[in-house]
C-alpha cells in the first residue's frame, strides 16, 4: 500500500514462521454454536471458520508482520500503475486445486464474478468498482477500475479462488447453502463432517504450495479438528478433560484463579500469554439506530452512561482489563481524547453540522464505579429528559406519547459471559426506569435475525487491523442500513463516515491515512453506537503438551496467520 515490502525477493520464510518446524500431529479446537453449511462465501447458512482458513487460497497472501504488504501465492507476479487504475495478476503454473486440476484464469474470473453477484454482500463493494475483467495471456488476467481506490488491487489479491468445474458438474447455484465440501487450493481438505457438531481437516501430503517461501514453516499439523459445543462452560470442561488442545481464555479473572486443575499442575497443559500490537477493535453492546429510541444520539449517550463498566469489569475480569476507548485503540490509528486539530480537523470540519455537538471537542467515555456511576446516572437522566423522556410518578421512563422505555437485548446461546454482563446492565437500567429484557436464541436463529437487523441491542465484536480499508464500508456504509447481511449492525448512516473511508482509501502518504482513520474513529465514537466493553492487550492460551510455536511473534500476536498456521507438534 505504501513503500516497498520488508522482505527481499529471496526470503526464506515469513519472519514469524519456523522453516525447520516438523510435520505431523493434530490439534482440536472448541467452537460455540454449530454450522449448517460448508460455503462461507454466501449469505445463507453458517459455515465453519476453518473452511476459509484451511482449504482455500487467494492470489496474494498477507504477512502479519507488515500491515500494508502482500506477497504472491496463487499469483507469481502482480502489476499495477502509480494511480492504481488497474491490476494484472499472473498465475503460477504449479498452482493446483485439491483434486489435482490446475488453477486457471477461468477459475479466477468465475470466482470474482460469482462472489460479486451471488456471494455474501461483503464481496459486492469491490465488484462494483471493476470496470473490465479480461484474460491477457495463458496465465494472466487484468482488472481495470471505475474509480480511485488505492487499496483495490490488494483487496482483489485477497479474494478466495474456487473451482468453477465443481459447480458446473453439480449443477447447483453458488448462493445455495450446501454441506458439500468446496474444492479449493489450500493445504487442507475436509476429511469428515458431523453437521453442526464437528469438522475435521486433513493436510494434503503433496500440496502444491508447500515449497513456496511464503508457506515454509506453515501448515505443519496433519489434522485440524473443530468440535462444536452449545455452551462455553461445557467446552471448557471438555478442555480440562483433554478433549480440546488449546483454550483461548477470555476472562482475566478466571485465568488467574481457575487454572489449578490436575492437567495444569502436572504439566500436561501450560499457560502462555501472547502480546500483540494490533488495535483494540470494538467489543460491546451495539444499538440498532434503525429503531426508535436508538435513533436519538442523546438516548444512546444515556445508555452508555448507565453502563457501570468498573463494576462489571471487576466481576468478570477482576478489574484487570482496560476499557475500549476507541475503535482503533492500542495503536497509533486511534482517535485522541483532546479537541481535534490538524489534518483530522480539516477532514471533519465540512461535516460539523451533521455530527454530534461534541464531535470536534475533547471526548472520552465517562468514568464509572462508585460515586462516578451515580453521577453517570444523573447525566443519563438529563440526556433522556432532553430527548423527551420523563419518569412518571412510579419512576417508569415514558416518552411524550406515554409509552414506557422498554427494549430487548438479543444474544446467542453459549454466550455465558455476555449474558452475565447483560443481566448486570439490566439492573442498572432499572434505576432510570428503563425495562430491558434478555432473549437468548440458538446460533441459526441468531444469524438470521442479525442478518435482517431484527434486534434492539445485541453483542458486537469488530476486529480492527493496522491496515483498515474497504472492509470499513461493509461495517459502516449507508448501504448497510437496508441491505441484509452487511456488518453494519448499528445502522450507521452519515456522509461523514463515507467521506472518511474515501479519504482513507485514497491517501497516498501514511500521515494522511492515519488522519483519515482517526477522523473515522472519532465520528463513530462520538456517534455513540456501541456501549464499549474491554480488550485484552495479551492473548491468554492454555495449550496441551506437544504443541509448539516460534519464538518470533508477529505484531498481530495471536490472530489470523498464527494459530494453527505456524504451530507444530513435537513430542
Amino acid at each position: 500500500m505504501y513503500g516497498a515490502p520488508a522482505l527481499p525477493p529471496d526470503f526464506v520464510s515469513l519472519p514469524y514462521a519456523n522453516p525447520d518446524s516438523p510435520s505431523g500431529g493434530r490439534i482440536v479446537f472448541a467452537e460455540i454454536g454449530g454450522f449448517d453449511s460448508l460455503n462461507p462465501y454466501i449469505l445463507r447458512g453458517s459455515a465453519p471458520w476453518g473452511v476459509n482458513l484451511l482449504t482455500v487460497q487467494s492470489l496474494l497472501g498477507r504477512s502479519y508482520d507488515e500491515p500494508f504488504a502482500l506477497y504472491g501465492v496463487l499469483a507469481e507476479s502482480v502489476e499495477t500503475d502509480e494511480a492504481r487504475s488497474f491490476v494484472e495478476f499472473t498465475l503460477r503454473e504449479s498452482a493446483r486445486f485439491s483434486d489435482g486440476s490446475p488453477v486457471t484464469v477461468a477459475d479466477v474470473m468465475w470466482s470474482f464474478e460469482v462472489m460479486g453477484t451471488q456471494g455474501h454482500p461483503r464481496y459486492r463493494n469491490a465488484w462494483t468498482k471493476i470496470a473490465t475483467m479480461q484474460q491477457t495471456g495463458p496465465q494472466s488476467l487484468r482488472f481495470t477500475f471505475t474509480e480511485p481506490d488505492r487499496e483495490l488491487p490488494l483487496i482483489l489479491g485477497l479474494r478466495p479462488i474456487l473451482q468453477r468445474a465443481q459447480f458446473d458438474a453439480d449443477g447447483r447455484a453458488f448462493d445455495q447453502s450446501s454441506l458439500t465440501p468446496l474444492i479449493g487450493s489450500g493445504p487442507y481438505v475436509v476429511d469428515s463432517v458431523d453437521p453442526g457438531r464437528s469438522i475435521t481437516f486433513r493436510r494434503t501430503p503433496d500440496w502444491w504450495g508447500a515449497d513456496l517461501p511464503f508457506f515454509r514453516g506453515q501448515h505443519n499439523l496433519d489434522e485440524i479438528r473443530y468440535e462444536y459445543y452449545g455452551d462455553s462452560a461445557v467446552a471448557f470442561e471438555a478442555f480440562k478433560a483433554g478433549l480440546i488442545s488449546v483454550w483461548r481464555e477470555p476472562s482475566a479473572a478466571r485465568w488467574a484463579d481457575s487454572y489449578d486443575f490436575p492437567a495444569v499442575t502436572d504439566g500436561r497443559i501450560r499457560q502462555v500469554e501472547i502480546p500483540h500490537q494490533r488495535p483494540s477493535g470494538m467489543s460491546g453492546f451495539v444499538m440498532n439506530t434503525r429503531r426508535a429510541p436508538f435513533d436519538d444520539w442523546r438516548v444512546r449517550d444515556a445508555l452508555i452512561h448507565a453502563f457501570d463498566f468498573a463494576q462489571i469489569n471487576a466481576t468478570v475480569n477482576g478489574g484487570a482489563e482496560p476499557r475500549i476507548d476507541s475503535y482503533f485503540g492500542n495503536s497509533d490509528l486511534g482517535m485522541r481524547a483532546q479537541a481535534v486539530e490538524g489534518l483530522v480537523l480539516d477532514l471533519l470540519t465540512p461535516f460539523a453540522e451533521e455530527l454530534t455537538p461534541d464531535a470536534l471537542q475533547a471526548y472520552a467515555l465517562p468514568e464509572t464505579g462508585g460515586r462516578s456511576n451515580r453521577r453517570n446516572l444523573r447525566a443519563a437522566m438529563r440526556q433522556l429528559n432532553a430527548a423527551g423522556w420523563q419518569a412518571d410518578e412510579r419512576g417508569i421512563m415514558r416518552n411524550g406519547a406515554g409509552e414506557a422505555f422498554t427494549f430487548n437485548i438479543l444474544l446467542q446461546q453459549g454466550s455465558a459471559a455476555q449474558q452475565a454482563i447483560a443481566n448486570s446492565y439490566i439492573e442498572s437500567l432499572q434505576h432510570l426506569g428503563i425495562t430491558a429484557n434478555l432473549t437468548v436464541i440458538d446460533a441459526a436463529q441468531y444469524v438470521e435475525r442479525t442478518n435482517q437487523y431484527d434486534f434492539d441491542m445485541t453483542y458486537m465484536h469488530r476486529l480492527m487491523s493496522l491496515s483498515p480499508g474497504n472492509e470499513q464500508t461493509l461495517y459502516w456504509s449507508a448501504e448497510g442500513v437496508e441491505t441484509p447481511g452487511t456488518r453494519n449492525l448499528a445502522g450507521v448512516d452519515t456522509p461523514a463516515v463515507e467521506a472518511m473511508i474515501t479519504a482513507m482509501l485514497n491517501a497516498r502518504e501514511p500521515e494522511a491515512f492515519t488522519a483519515a482513520v482517526r477522523a473515522l474513529d472519532r465520528v463513530l465514537m462520538t456517534g455513540r453506537y456501541v456501549i464499549p466493553f474491554w480488550y485484552a492487550p495479551v492473548s491468554r492460551l492454555a495449550v496441551a503438551e506437544g504443541l509448539r510455536f516460534p519464538q518470533n511473534l508477529p505484531i498481530y500476536g495471536d490472530w489470523t496467520g498464527f494459530l494453527p498456521e505456524v504451530w507444530w507438534y513435537s513430542e
